[in-house]
Parts: structure tokens; C-alpha cells; sequence
């Protein structure tokens, strides 16, 4: 599995930085692969050349030259590359600069002020959106890649500017206004249900860290409000939904245990065993007999 922005190598992408934080990364080169992507940040990816295949559970969203994606923080994929000559802009879209953009721009966000409207704001937030480039943001593109090569004191101001002249950009062409109400959810500080957060992502191998960071909160606040909803804590429900995930695997498919116990992330298959036996008194293996 590739995290990104963390794992932008020098030898695959060209990337720019607004202070520490990544804010377009270019990639010109990308021979044909398939991999398991978790998106640490909010992303945009501009297609420039090529094509790409991208695969969720429940579609696949095949996008080429010409193509704009938004991907949530937090999305798991599948990205397939169809082709070598593959190129993209990939821009990260930081929280904190994001407040920011809303704050001074506060009168494009009315039509949110209502309770109505921020009750479907995060249902939004969870969805891919796809959109295609205008000649103005194919212009807007283009601007950027003098960027890569300019050595100046002023570079972190000029990127700010060109960050607040995307986000416009795609406002003006995002006519479904979804991305607008993730805009205003996260200036609002709205927070994804921990339910519905946990829910989607206990087989998946994030750290207490990262799933704190998903969820919107600090890893105390996260710590907190989990004890308070699940009454227990977040290590020990993520052990038990795995276990009893590996049970209904075990009771329903043809899958070895070696197997399930690499898909719930024991590293080690006795282990595996012995936190199944703790909870339910028997073997995996006793079970499928």
C-alpha cells in the first residue's frame, strides 16, 4: 500500500511545497502498475496524458487526458495505470489552508449557513467527484509548472495565490456543489461519524494516529470520544471486529486461515490463532470442521 503525499519520491515526481506541506506534485513518467493507494490528504489529480483506472467496492472510474478527479482524505483505491505515457498534476489540498480559502471567501458558502445543509455536508464528503478540465483550468495548469524551476523568496506566496485561484477554478466548475459543501464542512469543523469511520476502515492498517487524523480530532479528543460512544477502547474494538470478521470469513468461505489472518493484519498466523481462541474458546481450524 503507497500513502501519499509522504511517499512522493524524487525519482517519480517533481513537487512543490507550500511551507512543509505538499501542494502539487507532477509526474511524468509512470510505466504500467497496479497498487493499493491511502490518500493522507485531500487530492486533486489533473490527467495530462494517459490513462488511468481506479477501483473502489462499489465502481470503477476510468479517467484519461482531459479528466479531473477530487479523492477525499482517506480513500482507499486501486489505481491501475493503463499506459506509459501517463502524466498528472496532483494537487493536496492541506485543512488549515483550506479554512483559510473559506474564511476569506465566506459569502460564496450562504446557501450553507442552514442546520439542513450541514446535515448532508460529510454524506458528500465521502463521494469521488469527477469533472473535466476547461480551457481556463487547462490554462490554470499550465501556469504551474514554471513554478518547478523558479528560485525565489517569494514562491511560497506566489503558491498560496495559485492554491486560492484553483480552488475558484473549480468551484466555477463543480455544478453539483459538492465540492463546495466539503469546503464548508471542514471550515464549519464538522466531524465524520465515528461509527461510520471505524466501521469503514477497522480492516484497513491505520494507525491509531492516522485514524485520529481522519476522524477530525486530536488523538486524545479521538481516544475520548471513542470511550464514550463504544465504551471501550479503539485498540481493543479494532481487535474484536477483526476477530469476529475472521469468523464469518472462516464460516463462509473457502479461505485457508493463513489467508484471513493476512487480510484482518496479523502478521504472524499463531498469533492469529491464539487471540481466536481467547475470544471464542476454539481454533479457527476447529470451527471449519
Amino acid at each position: 500500500m503507497i500513502r501519499v503525499p509522504s511517499l512522493i519520491h524524487a525519482g517519480e515526481f517533481q513537487s512543490l511545497k507550500i511551507q512543509d506541506m505538499t501542494f502539487v506534485a507532477y509526474r511524468n513518467q509512470d510505466p504500467p502498475l497496479k497498487n493499493e493507494v491511502f490518500f493522507e490528504e485531500h487530492a486533486m489529480i489533473f490527467v495530462l496524458e494517459g490513462e488511468k483506472r481506479f477501483t473502489l467496492p462499489s465502481q470503477t472510474i476510468h479517467v484519461r487526458k482531459g479528466s479531473v478527479v477530487f479523492i477525499p482524505r482517506g480513500y482507499y483505491l486501486m489505481q491501475e495505470t493503463i499506459d506509459a505515457s501517463y502524466r498528472s498534476l496532483v494537487f493536496f489540498f492541506n485543512e488549515k489552508l483550506l479554512k483559510e480559502f473559506v474564511s476569506q471567501h465566506l459569502e460564496l458558502f450562504e446557501e450553507y449557513q442552514s442546520s439542513q445543509a450541514l446535515q448532508v455536508m460529510w454524506n458528500n464528503a465521502n463521494q469521488l467527484l469527477v469533472l473535466e478540465i476547461t480551457e481556463s483550468l487547462d490554462k490554470f495548469t499550465e501556469s504551474i509548472f514554471p513554478y518547478f524551476n523558479h528560485e525565489t523568496q517569494y514562491l511560497n506566496h506566489f503558491l498560496r495565490l495559485k492554491l486560492q485561484e484553483l480552488l475558484l477554478h473549480i468551484l466555477e466548475i463543480d455544478h453539483s456543489k459538492q465540492f463546495k459543501s466539503i469546503l464548508f464542512s471542514l471550515y464549519k469543523g464538522e466531524k465524520p461519524d465515528l461509527a461510520f469511520l471505524m466501521n469503514s476502515y477497522y480492516l484497513k492498517p491505520l494507525s491509531l494516529e492516522e485514524l485520529s487524523r481522519l476522524s477530525g480530532r486530536s488523538l486524545s479528543a479521538f481516544k475520548r470520544d471513542f470511550q464514550q460512544e463504544f465504551n471501550t477502547t479503539p485498540a481493543l474494538w479494532i481487535k474484536n471486529k477483526r476477530l469476529e470478521y475472521a469468523c464469518l470469513q472462516i464460516e463462509k468461505t473457502e479461505k485457508n486461515v493463513s489467508e484471513i489472518s493476512m487480510e484482518i493484519g496479523y502478521e504472524s498466523v499463531s498469533h492469529f490463532i491464539k487471540a481466536f481462541k481467547e475470544k471464542y474458546g476454539h481454533t479457527p481450524s476447529a470451527l471449519k470442521r
